[in-house]
């Protein structure tokens, strides 16, 4: 038999598995996405309103881009989508981009943990939300509130609800040296219409999805409503305290409402994801975000250096301080010991000294443990 001879044609091309095409790290500039402010993140779908405050505007549900899956996107996020931007139901587009934020409203799980969880995007004001009582208010989680507010350029407010029920007077002395705008609300839940016009007039329904209604007082949604107008503000506070309630009054939403566990002295959780709603009757650009109840409330995010800045009425103490110092009660002869003794920071300075210290962690083990039970 005779030597057979090979030749080119003999010769067997395999076909590449993951195709032709060579592979490239270049990604499209995507210069014909549109441009959307998010609303809402549930489940993998992110919504979106394009053209705000045109004659085209709609309401965009989009799907995240491959590249962007370890990015977070969050209510407050301006992004840029490509595909059926059009609104359509049952269309889907793809968000390829988060544009640069303004401002990040973070925290983390605890002092320890060094994940960082953002929670809205682009807020330039942030209403922390304490009931007078039920659940009782926690003075550590307001001031962590704060500490993260000035931390992120965003400005604070404190609203607190259900002061019916307790007076907040003790409460609100504790931050009186601080500038700091306070708004005061009563809430009476009732499952009844007022009996009279006059009664009717001294409050806002704020209808509940489980039928029940909480009226509030008139007076403190219009303080409030002043605030927020041409402003993008975000509610924070525990579960119980009526942040719902008070966002249904100003933006006419149905957001569910519940009440606090009897047994725990916690609120139920009702909303389960961040939601961006317009204010009624309000100038562009005014927008409330309402967030799920928080109950922890980490700052291991933010440089120890910084906390202090959440504490005006104490911060001019350091200036009798040695260099170098901690503040954090470790050291002998730090200014703060003695600013708070001489009266300085009013009588709820030793209180305010003993916060400002657990924050920056100069508390033992248990003190840590206690003021996280507490909410601290």
């Amino acid at each position: 038999m005779a030597k057979r001879e090979w030749d080119e044609s003999d010769v067997r091309i395999r076909p590449n598995k993951r195709g032709s095409r060579p592979r490239t790290k270049e990604r499209p500039s995507h210069d014909d996405a549109v441009r959307g402010r998010i609303v809402t993140v549930d489940r993998g779908r992110y919504t979106a309103i394009v053209a705000e405050d045109s004659s085209e505007e709609r309401v965009v549900v989009a799907a995240r881009a491959r590249e962007l899956r370890r990015t977070p996107v969050v209510a407050g996020d301006f992004v840029a989508l490509v595909g059926d931007v059009s609104g359509r139901p049952d269309t889907l587009a793809r968000l390829v981009r988060v544009e640069e934020r303004q401002t990040v409203l973070r925290r983390s799980a605890d002092d320890t943990d060094p994940v960082e969880r953002v929670v809205v995007a682009n807020a330039d004001q942030l209403v922390i939300v304490v009931a007078a009582a039920n659940p009782e208010p926690r003075t550590g989680f307001i001031d962590r509130a704060l500490v993260a507010a000035y931390d992120a350029g965003i400005e604070p407010l404190l609203l607190v609800t259900k002061a019916d029920l307790k007076d907040p007077a003790p409460l609100l002395a504790t931050y009186e040296h601080l500038p700091l705008t306070v708004v005061v609300s009563r809430t009476a839940e009732t499952d009844e219409a007022p009996a009279d016009e006059a009664a009717a007039g001294a409050g806002i329904d704020a209808r509940g999805s489980d039928g029940s209604s909480a009226r509030l007082d008139a007076e403190a949604v219009a303080e409030l409503r002043a605030e927020l107008d041409g402003h993008v503000t975000v509610l924070l506070g525990h579960s119980g305290v009526g942040k719902s309630t008070m966002v249904n009054a100003l933006t006419g939403a149905d957001r569910a409402t519940g009440g606090v566990n009897a047994v725990t002295g916690r609120g139920r959780h009702t909303s389960s994801s961040a939601l961006a709603l317009r204010l009624s009757e309000a100038p562009p650009g005014s927008w409330i975000i309402d967030t799920p109840g928080i109950r922890s409330f980490g700052l291991a995010h933010v440089d120890p250096d910084r906390i202090l800045h959440a504490f005006a009425d104490l911060e001019p103490g350091t200036a009798a301080c040695e260099r170098g110092c901690r503040h954090d009660g470790a050291a002998v002869g730090c200014g703060l010991d003695a600013w708070v003794a001489e009266g300085n920071a009013g009588d709820a300075g030793p209180a305010r000294l003993a916060s400002l210290r657990r924050l920056l962690g100069s508390g033992s083990r248990e003190e840590a443990q206690d003021a996280k039970e507490l909410g601290a």
